[in-house]
């Protein structure tokens, strides 16, 4: 109880990860020169997460290497959600979180996100407010190269059609999956090496979730780095090059694509 009502009192933080307004000119005042490199993947060693003095996530080591999608899965409150918080610096952690083999430790969420780290929030948390063309306009805040903004704007709108037919919409009126694409666009207008997302299909239909992760595909195929949070097991299995099976905020299983369809038995 103690954990869930803490995890629940972080709602406002997790909103704030995906570039809040409050967070631009914080960004812009730490604009890091030059641009990104491609190619970067990300090292968890030793990772820990707790509420209130009640771990979360219990010491767990992984590698999202670039160009590769990477799932969690397991329980409820097994963690998977706490890891990726602690991995933005979203919350409290301790352990090593490493990006080209350069430690996160000690830096804030939107440090985090120049340093070529986007998350997908579970909810997707959208300028619901705000045009599609604004939130896309307000993920590129963060991006490391300055002068590819263009560029990154088509390759989105080429990924998400739909993007580019209701840009001047307002995002809160979109449906369930047309969000999650805005939210994943947002995400790539920053420029990110590294890719988080948090129950990307939570909500959407069939077809929507077919949508999401055949971008997902693209992107993988980029030589991003995806990690992704997932209740869908034996679908995440089969996606995915690797996937961890998390209990009580400890790696207990690790899984490959041809383990999908006997993921009953081995979780």
């Amino acid at each position: 109880m103690r954990c869930a009502a803490a995890k629940s009192s972080l709602r406002p933080t997790l909103e704030g990860v995906a570039v809040s307004i409050a967070d631009i000119t914080s960004i812009v005042d730490d604009a890091r020169s030059g641009s990104g490199q491609p190619g970067r993947g990300l090292r968890v060693e030793g990772l820990r997460v707790a509420y209130g003095g009640v771990p979360a996530v219990r010491g767990i080591d992984f590698e999202v290497k670039a160009g590769e999608a990477v799932g969690l899965i397991g329980p409820n409150g097994a963690g998977k959600s706490s890891t990726l918080l602690g991995i933005m610096g979203a919350i409290a952690r301790s352990g090593r979180v490493l990006v080209d083999g350069r430690d996160l430790a000690g830096l804030p969420p939107e440090k985090v996100v120049r340093r070529g780290v986007a998350l997908v929030p579970e909810g997707r948390h959208v300028f619901a407010d705000l045009s599609v063309a604004d939130n896309l306009r307000l993920g590129a805040v963060a991006r490391r190269d300055r002068t590819g903004y263009s560029e990154a704007m088509e390759h989105v709108l080429t990924l998400f059609p739909m993007l580019r037919d209701f840009g001047h919409r307002q995002a809160g009126l979109l449906s369930g999956g047309q969000q999650q694409q805005l939210a994943i666009g947002r995400a790539l207008m920053s420029d990110p090496d590294i890719l988080l997302l948090d129950e990307p299909s939570l909500g959407l239909s069939p077809t929507a979730v077919d949508t999401v992760f055949e971008a997902l595909d693209v992107i993988r195929a980029a030589g991003k780095a995806v990690l992704v949070v997932e209740q869908r097991d034996e679908f995440t299995i089969a996606f995915c090059d690797r996937t961890f099976v998390l209990h009580d905020g400890e790696i207990t299983l690790t899984l490959k694509p041809e383990d999908a369809e006997k993921v009953d038995v081995l979780t």
